[in-house]
């Protein structure tokens, strides 16, 4: 009884599980809510019951045992609570909402053409949307469908089959059959996205990402060791290729050697895109570690006229000094300046954000000053000279970059580790020039008479493609990958 006076009732299914030592816990499988007077009248309009002899719902008011039934209640029956059991509890909505989009798409009917059914007896259209249905909602790998998720799931009754369609061998062969229709697969989504959402093709942004493998991967040819985003240099590895609109739309994708290098794969990817879209007044966004000087050129062509926007690293900043010092700032947002200069065909636009500038600032300064805590701590213990290098070792890893502001005098192999032999200092004049550095972006177009502004906005959307491979990992589960074979793991990304 509460302080309002009223008895309040709350119902919950709980699941008694036995642990080793004779020990039983409890664990919620259900919260009921509360069941009390002033609820039982929107109870008995909204509860059906299903009456399994005659094969149809009954409208019906469910009352607990220890309650009096009110003589106005008419289709009424006592429920025993202490009796109840929730038998094989499933999910439903996200799984119908997965379905929903998978038509709105009209992916139904691109597979039901390509994927024809035969003799199976389960359609591959409906193994197919099972896999990438689980892809989006709960990810993991196709042996964990087959085990556990498609029973805990409502899938059988909205695919309209039984547990024949999670078989695994089904599982695997599905993917060997995706593959092939890629290409066909993208023109589909390109003109659904062009229909649905208006989505833009003009701009198109264009970065890479990795991701490794689980085990040995003897099978696969293209599992290779090679720069590692996802820190994992221990494990073989793919290179995955991504061209997105700035709406995030995927346009085309690649799956290449674990030890492709970026600078390679350009070219081929210009190619594909016109190849399959055709050619069109497309603008490329890249990162400046993708293109080479060499292709950039190429694209420069009059015979070819292929449009870009890159980055470039800001060592070039002083190639060109003194005409950037004689420029006029020009403002294009609120905290976002710009100084324009046309030199060999090309539009050098430098870009200074105040916002960007105050973030860089921020990070070197927390990593500086974690790495100063750790020399400091080392300056007052004075460890032996090889444990004084091996935390100066660790230390230098995590600092990163802001290792190099930091000025450090270390004993010879002959001297004992003292404070006179032992000291660091921060270089406050690299700190600072680097410091005025920050926040400034140099960006490089053959669209020498575009708004400063239209290019500054375009190369901060190359963000989007960065989220859409942090969703592909995080989200989706494409990281790791345990597929033995070539085509399969090619095909997982196919079905993500």
């Amino acid at each position: 009884m509460l302080p309002d006076g009223q008895n309040h009732r709350y119902f919950s299914i709980m699941e008694n599980r036995r642990l080793p030592g004779d020990r039983t816990v409890q664990r919620t499988v259900l919260y009921l809510g509360e069941i009390n007077d002033q609820q039982q009248a929107a109870w008995r309009k909204t509860l059906d019951v299903f009456d399994e002899d005659e094969q149809c719902f009954t409208s019906m008011s469910l009352f607990p045992e220890d309650r009096e039934i009110p003589s106005d209640a008419l289709d009424s029956v006592q429920v025993k609570l202490s009796g109840l059991e929730l038998r094989r509890p499933r999910v439903f909505a996200n799984c119908w909402l997965a379905c929903e989009l998978w038509q709105q798409l009209g992916l139904d009917e691109f597979w039901q053409q390509h994927l024809p059914e035969a003799r199976e007896r389960v359609s591959w259209e409906k193994v197919l949307r099972l896999l990438v249905v689980n892809r989006l909602l709960d990810p993991g790998s196709e042996f964990r469908l087959h085990r556990q998720w498609f029973v805990d799931s409502a899938r059988d009754e909205l695919l309209a089959t039984d547990f024949a369609v999670a078989e695994k061998d089904r599982l695997y062969r599905c993917l060997d059959r995706v593959l092939e229709h890629k290409q066909a697969l993208f023109l589909w989504l390109k003109q659904k996205w062009a229909d649905l959402s208006h989505a833009d093709f003009e701009v198109l942004l264009y970065d890479l990402t990795s991701t490794y493998f689980e085990g040995e991967m003897e099978q696969n040819a293209k599992a290779r060791r090679g720069y590692s985003r996802d820190k994992r240099p221990d494990c073989l590895q793919l290179v995955i290729a991504l061209v997105v609109t700035p709406d995030g739309f995927p346009l085309a994708y690649e799956v290449m050697s674990g030890n492709t290098s970026d600078r390679k794969t350009l070219p081929d990817f210009l190619k594909k895109i016109e190849d399959t879209y055709g050619k069109a007044r497309r603008v490329w966004v890249m990162d400046r570690g993708v293109p080479t000087e060499a292709i950039l050129k190429g694209m420069r062509e009059p015979e070819r006229q292929t449009f870009y926007l890159v980055g470039t690293p800001k060592s070039r900043i002083s190639k060109h000094k003194n005409k950037w010092l004689e420029l006029p700032w020009q403002k294009v947002r609120d905290s976002v300046e710009v100084k324009l200069y046309q030199h060999d065909g090309e539009l050098y636009v430098l870009a200074k954000s105040d916002g960007r500038q105050g973030k860089e600032i921020a990070m070197r300064r927390k990593r500086l000053v974690r790495l100063l805590r750790k020399l400091r701590a080392m300056r007052k213990s004075l460890p032996k000279r090889d444990q004084l290098l091996l935390r100066i070792g660790a230390a230098r890893k995590e600092a990163g970059r802001a290792f190099g502001f930091v000025k450090i005098q270390l004993p010879t192999k002959d001297q004992e580790v003292t404070r006179k032999t032992f000291s660091f200092q921060v270089d406050k004049v690299k700190l600072k020039a680097s410091e005025q550095r920050d926040g400034h972006y140099l960006l490089r177009s053959n669209l020498t008479a575009e708004d400063p502004s239209v290019l500054w906005t375009r190369y901060v959307q190359l963000t989007q493609i960065e989220s859409v491979f942090r969703s592909l990992k995080s989200e989706l589960g494409v990281r790791p990958i345990y597929h033995q074979l070539e085509h399969r793991a090619d095909a997982h990304g196919c079905a993500t």
